[in-house]
């Protein structure tokens, strides 16, 4: 029997609501706050199991504990994850198994969603070298989701962020949540590296929300980059970004924010000049970041002379890090 499985992320109640609407499914819920220990609580249909792995991690209890879970169960499973455990990386996992991922919902608290967006809050987690912020999290799987559920009395505010970090993805109540979800089949998508930045969302200013796009033809001066970054860290909900540094004119350089924390990898091999970020704010001057990253490209003289030039690199390879 094919295994078709519903995420859920968020918390609210919205899988125990998912599932009592769903006589036939199974509900399987994780609890990792003692997976520093090597302890992992998990629930099937209410039913309370304690789970002793060897090596305390989250990768583990995937690899470990649900997957082969979900292997074994068939039919209709919905998971409600724990904090630590991100959509988009269990459907990574899943890629590989004789399993359907139907939809991944996520729910949205209206009281806190924008706070915990655009800040710079550690994620309080129990998992080893867990150094996500809490903005990483929440922003992480509200664009990975399907469906949202909102959670209290939405804003003008937040609809406006919300149609530009999830453009097109429906925005339900927990009463409308099981027809909506009866009537998808995902698609998956772990197209960012190479895929629209924009993804359909609304340039346009809506009050205090809006989106910066960047686009330069030139490379950044590595050093002028690194300052002028700060400026994605402060009403910035999140950005994206693919650009090049004239001090490694070889690599494809990948660049990622939500609130206060950012970080920069290498992707590939360059095959184009185009430089190209993505931002969308909230409360923050529009022109002060497109200003910023304008100024930290090279100018024309140091282009020109980029093969004698020294330039201090703070994201050489062997620098490279979570900023």
């Amino acid at each position: 029997m094919e295994t078709v499985v519903v995420l859920v992320a968020g918390g609210h109640g919205v899988a125990t609501s998912l599932w009592c609407a769903s006589p036939d499914a199974v509900l399987v819920r994780y609890d990792l706050t003692g997976l520093r220990s090597g302890v992992v609580k998990r629930w099937v249909d209410g039913s309370l199991e304690v789970l002793e792995l060897e090596h305390g991690c989250v990768s583990c209890t995937l690899r470990e504990d649900l997957l082969p879970l979900l292997d074994a169960l068939g039919g209709r499973v919905i998971v409600d994850l724990d904090p630590a455990l991100e959509p988009e990386a269990v459907c990574l996992a899943l890629r590989s198994r004789p399993v359907r991922v139907q939809a991944v919902v996520t729910a949205v608290d209206t009281s806190t969603w924008l706070a915990e967006a655009t800040g710079d809050e550690e994620l309080v987690s129990d998992v080893p070298g867990d150094e996500r912020t809490l903005a990483q999290v929440v922003v992480g799987r509200t664009e990975f989701a399907d469906v949202l559920v909102v959670v209290g009395a939405a804003s003008a505010e937040l609809d406006a962020v919300l149609d530009r970090l999830s453009p097109g993805v429906p925005r339900v109540s927990l009463d409308e949540l099981p027809a909506v979800v009866e009537g998808l089949d995902r698609v998956e998508r772990f197209d960012q590296v190479t895929g629209s930045l924009l993804r359909g969302a609304p340039l346009e200013p809506a009050g205090d929300v809006g989106v910066v796009h960047f686009v330069a033809s030139r490379p950044f001066h590595p050093m002028r980059l690194h300052i002028a970054l700060d400026v994605l860290l402060d009403g910035v909900v999140r950005s994206r970004g693919r650009l090049w540094l004239v001090s490694q004119p070889d690599a494809l350089l990948w660049l990622e924010s939500a609130g206060g924390g950012l970080h920069m990898g290498e992707i590939g091999r360059r095959t184009g000049d185009v430089q190209e970020i993505v931002a969308i704010t909230w409360k923050a001057a529009e022109f002060e970041i497109t200003s910023a990253l304008r100024e930290a490209l090279v100018t024309d003289e140091e282009w020109a002379l980029a093969d004698e030039l020294d330039f201090v690199d703070p994201f050489a390879e062997h620098e490279m890090e979570e900023l």
